[in-house]
């Protein structure tokens, strides 16, 4: 009996001791993964703090290219293809062009417009000479001066010719003013189409010269001949 009663004690000292060192273990794993977890923060808090460190990447610059297809777009409004392809430079020449010819077009077309109108008021007046000088046209006696009689020139064949010879002359250069100025708009579009085209075309500054005496050997045909060769290389 005694030794029964040994046994039950000995079981429940073993129980409660294995539950002690059960308890002790989860303990010690719960400390340990508390620090794993602290390590874990304190590492990727370092790591943050490095890259953050870190000098943040310089964005590069692309080489600016001109689009040939967008040049000839902003070249219908005359100077912006320049102005696309940052040729400044050539904005006066486009500009300056352009205006010479307004100016010839308008210069032009108020003359002819001026000798036209006096060609035909002096032609309709000759038909009836000898009305009144107060209803003739004044437009062809502006062209006479001061001094000169209406009457004696309303049937000048001469004047009438002169006239008409300015009239056809202003018209002339009237229209190839325009068709200059369609010219230089449309070397402007040329222009600016080219030359973003050939904008990265790479021209090598190695040009050189080279000449040198040569002799040509006698055949059956030709006779000994000398002179000097000379070529180019780029």
């Amino acid at each position: 009996m005694i030794y029964r009663i040994l046994l039950v004690c000995l079981a429940l000292i073993g129980c409660s001791s294995w539950g002690f060192a059960q308890d002790q273990k989860s303990f010690e794993v719960k400390a340990d993964s508390s620090r794993i977890e602290i390590a874990a923060d304190s590492t990727v808090r370092s790591v943050m703090l490095a890259a953050d460190s870190l000098p943040k990447p310089v964005k590069m610059k692309m080489e600016f290219k001109p689009d040939p297809k967008k040049a000839v777009l902003m070249a219908l409004v005359p100077g912006l293809g320049q102005i696309y392809n940052r040729k400044f430079w050539k904005l006066p020449i486009v500009y300056g062009g352009l205006m010479g010819c307004m100016y010839a077009i308008t210069w032009n077309n108020r003359n002819y417009q001026d000798y036209s109108t006096a060609y035909k008021d002096i032609m309709l007046d000759a038909e009836e000479p000898n009305r009144p000088v107060e209803e003739f046209h004044t437009s062809w006696q502006d062209f006479l001066g001061v001094g000169y009689d209406p009457k004696e020139w309303v049937s000048n064949t001469n004047f009438q010719t002169q006239l008409k010879n300015r009239k056809d002359y202003y018209r002339r250069y009237r229209d190839l003013s325009i068709i200059i100025t369609v010219g230089v708009y449309a070397l402007s579009i040329i222009d600016a189409y080219v030359d973003a085209q050939l904008f990265d075309f790479d021209i090598s500054p190695d040009l050189s010269m080279h000449w040198e005496p040569t002799v040509t050997p006698q055949t059956t045909y030709s006779s000994r001949s000398y002179g000097v060769n000379c070529s180019i290389k780029f």
